[in-house]
């Protein structure tokens, strides 16, 4: 079947807008005959990138933006969500998994989209991020 085309979706910062973008992306996922493992990490890490889009980059600003660009077809799932915030750089966030941080509200999705996704690409500026989910990828050992 090879590569399909890229769509954009674009939608105000409001998650009630997320059900329209997942539907748009996880609907031909599994129709590409994408399992349940890989459905779920596809919906978890969009879940959390527009989710963060929103509520970090757009600071819950319905007036802004986020861009969905995404391409299903049967050798990956590729989105990149963009924001008109600022940015940030995620070397920076603290790591949810030190004790320290246990109770700390953030880098939770970040850590989760890298753990989900085959490939996880930030911009520069920190107000876009890349990611990929190769079929037939498995999900990392549960320790």
């Amino acid at each position: 079947m090879g590569e399909s085309p890229m769509v954009k979706l674009v939608i105000p910062s409001k998650l009630s807008e997320l059900p329209k973008v997942q539907h748009a992306i996880i609907e031909p996922a599994q129709a590409m005959g994408y399992g349940k493992e890989e459905v779920f990490a596809i919906r978890l890490a969009l879940d959390e990138a527009v989710s963060n889009a929103i509520h970090h980059g757009n600071a819950n600003d319905p007036h802004k933006q986020i861009t969905i660009e995404y391409r299903v077809d049967d050798q990956a799932v590729w989105i990149r969500v963009t924001d008109e915030g600022c940015g940030f750089c995620p070397d920076n966030l603290p790591d949810p998994t030190q004790e320290d941080n246990l109770a700390t509200p953030h880098g939770r999705g970040v850590m989760l989209i890298g753990a989900y996704m085959t490939e996880v690409h930030f911009n520069p500026c920190g107000n876009c991020v890349t990611m990929v989910k190769r079929k037939g990828c498995k999900l990392p050992a549960k320790d």
